[in-house]
This record gives C-alpha cells, sequence and structure tokens, in this order.
C-alpha cells in the first residue's frame, strides 16, 4: 500500500498541524500527546500492511476532527467547572450591621419642677410619657410609661437625669434619650440662695426698737419659737444654722436659715404722737 492515504488529506493534516501548533492547557497535555500517539501507531501499522500485503486495509474509522472535538468538549467540561469552583471559591460574604448605619437623634429635654420640701427631704416623682414605638409588625404606635424620678435631697436647679432610649422610635434611628432638668418651684415664704435659705420676716417700729418673741416657719412644717432682744433696723439679719439646705458636698449637714427683719414704719403721725416720740428720742442719744 502506497502513501496515498495521506496524499489525498493534506486539509485534515494540515487543520491537525494548525491545532496542535497553539499553546495547550496545562490540563489537556495528555490529551493531545494521546491523539499523537495514535496518529503515529496508525501510520506504523498502514506502512507494515502494506509491506506483506497487496490487499485492501481497512482503516479504522477514526479522523483527528474527531479526536478534537473530543478533546475540545473535554476542555469546555473542565474549564466550566474550573470557572464554577473558582467563582464560589472567590465569593466573599457581606456582614451588614445595623449598628453602624442607625443613627442617635438629639436628646429630648424636659422640665422637672420640684418644691423646696423635695429638695431638701426627698421625693419619689411619677412622670407619665406618650412615646412612638415600633411594633412586631413594623407599625408605629403610640404607648404611655410612667417613670419615676428618686429626687435626693441636695439636689437643686439644673441638677440632670438621663433616661436612655425612652425617647420616640423612628425607623433607621435608634430611640432617643430623655433629660429631665431639675427646676425649683417658688416657694411662698422661703427663697433658696445656694444651701442657705432666706426669710423675710415683718416687725413694727415698737417691735423694732424694744423687742420681741416671735414665731418661725421652718421648711417641712415645723415651727420654731425665737426671742429677739436686739434693736432690728432695716437690713437687719440674724442667722440661724442648721436650717437651711442639705449640702451635696458634706453628707449630714445643711445650710442656715438667714432672717431678714422688715420694719414696718408708720404712714402717719398725729401732732401730738409726734411731740411724745421727739421726747422720747431725744432723751436717747
Amino acid at each position: 500500500m502506497d502513501d496515498s492515504f495521506f496524499i489525498r488529506s493534506p486539509s485534515l493534516l494540515s487543520r491537525a498541524n494548525s491545532r496542535r501548533s497553539h499553546t495547550p492547557s496545562p490540563h489537556l497535555n495528555r490529551s493531545y500527546s494521546r491523539s499523537a500517539d495514535m496518529i503515529d501507531s496508525l501510520k506504523r501499522s498502514i506502512s507494515r500492511k502494506g509491506a506483506t500485503s497487496s490487499s485492501p486495509v481497512e482503516t479504522p474509522n477514526i479522523t483527528l476532527s474527531k479526536l478534537m472535538s473530543h478533546n475540545h468538549t473535554n476542555t469546555t467540561n473542565v474549564s466550566g467547572d474550573l470557572s464554577r469552583n473558582t467563582s464560589r471559591r472567590s465569593t466573599t460574604p457581606i456582614i451588614f450591621s445595623q449598628s453602624k448605619t442607625r443613627k442617635k437623634p438629639h436628646q429630648v429635654e424636659k422640665r422637672l419642677e420640684c418644691s423646696l420640701e423635695e429638695l431638701c427631704f426627698g421625693a419619689t416623682k411619677k412622670v407619665k410619657i406618650k412615646r412612638d414605638v415600633i411594633s412586631d409588625a413594623g407599625i408605629i404606635v403610640q404607648e404611655e410609661e410612667t417613670l419615676h424620678i428618686n429626687v435626693k435631697p441636695s439636689w437643686r436647679k439644673g441638677t440632670t437625669i438621663i433616661f436612655e432610649g425612652k425617647g420616640d422610635e423612628k425607623p433607621g434611628y435608634l430611640p432617643a434619650d430623655i433629660i429631665f432638668l431639675i427646676d425649683e418651684k417658688r416657694h411662698a415664704l422661703f427663697k433658696r440662695v445656694g444651701d442657705d435659705l432666706e426669710l423675710g420676716v415683718e416687725i413694727s417700729l415698737l417691735n423694732a426698737l424694744v423687742g420681741c418673741s416671735i414665731t418661725l416657719p421652718l421648711l417641712g412644717g415645723k415651727k420654731m419659737f425665737l426671742r429677739v432682744d436686739d434693736v432690728m433696723y432695716p437690713g437687719y439679719e440674724k442667722v440661724i444654722q442648721d436650717q437651711g439646705m442639705p449640702m451635696s458636698n458634706e453628707c449630714g449637714k445643711r445650710g442656715d436659715l438667714r432672717l431678714k427683719f422688715i420694719v414696718n414704719f408708720p404712714n402717719k403721725l398725729s401732732d401730738d404722737k409726734c411731740i411724745k416720740i421727739c421726747n422720747i428720742l431725744e432723751t436717747c442719744f
């Protein structure tokens, strides 16, 4: 048998050589080497048979195109598996934290008025608030809550009490904080000056000159008896210790009660009274 089989198929060999000339994938070197070995063994068997016998030889029904198509299918499957595995491995989880995105709204300030008695002896204040909350169904509803504030002795005007997260709830926001600012109610008798209390006492001109006994009201409802023998002039003050407000820096101690005397002078005097007063006062100096 001559080499006419290979002569009649130059295009087939050229296509095979052109395909083999490309740089193969690292995973397909064995496939291409096996195809080349099959072609070489086919050549050798044909040449041997042609040398020994002149009868026609049935060539196997295997062509390079089929081998290459088979190798191409394997290449596609392998590359597809590699791409899918790579995509799976390269998937990076994304963590979403609501705490980083939710903002804290401004604080809500409210005034809490307290009497001097409550700031002196302590008390428990109950404050009802209404606020918007987000229900489990995601709907904003309004609820009412009672807050208990334990007012401690020695608190004064401007003291702040913070309730965290007791404000309105909004989507995308953290609940606001509520701040209560202590404010002092105006007292009918006493005035607070730091840790001391001031009390104005009205007396007549006669009592201011000759002295008198007075009954003083104290903070909390008690009363105190006081005898004053001094001449009390306008602006005269008398200090009673430990009857003021509790001291914040010294536990158990209180300020003073300062008495400011207000002398009531008569608006009019008769001529006879004026003469008598003149005679008395002239002998005093």
